[in-house]
């Protein structure tokens, strides 16, 4: 009890200083249409709550950057458990992960945007840009299997599940776990990043892209608050509920893992 009443207080003094530090530029730049208020912004998130098109542009561009990650997950371990396995696989594809990590975002959503249409580009762009995490992390993973344990499975004959199961699972998790930590933000950003410049209709990135248009910074910062709250909580939620399954099929330690990358 101790540690939670210390961490919330903790949280708020955080909060609190910070929104202090907003509300002394607000003053001193003394301009709504330049840097809003932390009130302006307040009232701004609390008129769009109200509506049904808040709610509607939230809940799609959740969908677009859950699939996204789901569909990464599933290609970043196909890929992974390939590539490990099949040299030439690996050496004719390692060369794609590394374009892939340096080729800036943008770049990758204006020519996308040429062959996919706005509303499934934003799923396209989040997988593009967590794949190569997974990727990379479960490869890891997989090579760090201990090799005298590899020995002792292939001395009483495991199956191929009882190898996948108790040696793989767990030697593995941990590095997934540290992919989807580390992905997880970057899938809200590339997302987002995608919507504001093909503005399909309802999106959060739509949304920002009209609030800059229109000088609507209350509206702007709001959106903004909008997302970092939803990529908190969906990032909570996400990891919170693969530690629990892992913790179940026990290739997780109880709490949560240990990071490996």
């Amino acid at each position: 009890m101790k540690k939670i009443i210390f961490k919330a207080i903790k949280i708020i003094g955080v909060s609190v200083f910070w929104i202090a530090i907003w509300s002394l530029i607000s003053l001193t730049v003394n301009n709504e249409i330049l840097f809003p208020t932390p009130i302006s912004v307040v009232k701004a998130l609390t008129s769009l709550v109200t509506t049904a098109d808040f709610w509607l542009s939230t809940g799609i561009s959740l969908v677009r950057v859950f699939l996204g990650i789901l569909f990464s997950i599933v290609i970043g371990i196909l890929l992974a458990v390939l590539t490990v396995n099949i040299r030439i696989l690996d050496t004719l594809l390692s060369p794609l992960l590394s374009v892939v990590k340096a080729t800036p975002v943008a770049s990758f959503i204006i020519l996308a945007w040429l062959w996919i249409n706005s509303v499934t580009l934003p799923i396209f762009i989040t997988s593009l840009i967590v794949i190569p995490i997974v990727w990379s992390n479960v490869c890891e993973g997989i090579r760090s299997v201990d090799n005298s344990l590899l020995e002792v499975t292939k001395v009483y004959k495991f199956s191929t599940y009882q190898k996948l199961y108790r040696l793989y699972l767990p030697s593995v998790a941990p590095f997934f776990m540290a992919a989807c930590k580390s992905a997880l933000g970057l899938a809200w950003k590339a997302g987002i990043s995608a919507e504001v410049l093909t503005t399909p209709r309802r999106a959060i990135g739509t949304e920002l892209y009209l609030s800059k248009t229109y000088l609507e910074l209350p509206t702007l910062f709001a959106w903004t608050l909008v997302v970092i709250i939803l990529s908190m909580v969906f990032e909570k939620l996400f990891i919170t509920g693969i530690e629990k399954i892992g913790s179940k099929l026990r290739i997780l330690p109880k709490g949560g893992s240990n990071d490996k990358a």
